[in-house]
């Protein structure tokens, strides 16, 4: 079980609102068995169309793991898939305005803490990062702060994903495997387990 307590590293300012799941991994990408190799299809159309200018692609950003957002992040259908491109492609948290339920949720299943801030919070980080974007951010899930050189701004985050987080306890999977043998003591007991 790991705990996410904070999270620091380089940011890459993605800027506009309602960017939804189908732009941050097209369609045809989805019929992968394995989410393996989906971090460079990461919004496959939009870099295509952008000619080298998309954030994804731009050479200062190459070792970002912190995205900023804007508004409704991740909304449109609920493809998991989405969430884990972002995470292959080598994010491993978010700061936005807001984001899609669902969107937030296969986030939180694969440990990638997705924290809210004000409107001008998100536009001056990311003004800070396009300056100088080697300058680190921390996002401190404990205080709820985000931090980045000399500023500082509170986020947000509801109590139940950020105590999963801080506990260890957002990965499902690992939650399971710890149980095993009590798992295994239910299923002795339950008598429709033993028909012959």
């Amino acid at each position: 079980m790991s705990q996410v307590r904070s999270v620091t590293g380089c940011g890459m300012p993605l800027k506009g609102n309602d960017i939804d799941t189908d732009r941050i991994i097209p369609a045809r990408y989805l019929r992968c068995v394995t989410f393996d190799g989906l971090g460079k299809q990461v919004f496959a159309d939009d870099r295509t169309q952008a000619k080298g200018s998309h954030a994804f692609d731009q050479p200062q950003y190459q070792d970002a793991e912190i995205l900023i957002v804007n508004r409704n992040f991740g909304c449109g259908s609920s493809r998991e898939h989405a969430p884990q491109a972002i995470h292959r492609w080598g994010i491993n948290a978010l700061i936005g305005e807001s984001f899609a339920e669902i969107f937030f949720g296969n986030c939180v299943a694969i440990g990638v803490p997705c924290v809210t801030a004000a409107a001008d919070t998100v536009s001056q980080l990311q003004a800070l990062i396009e300056q100088d974007p080697s300058q680190p951010i921390t996002i401190d899930l404990e205080d709820l702060r985000v931090t980045c050189g000399d500023f500082a701004a509170p986020i947000a985050m509801g109590d139940g994903p950020r105590q999963m987080f801080l506990e260890g306890s957002w990965d499902a999977s690992g939650q399971l495997i710890k149980q095993t043998e009590a798992i295994r003591q239910t299923a002795q007991s339950l008598p429709y387990l033993s028909w012959a």
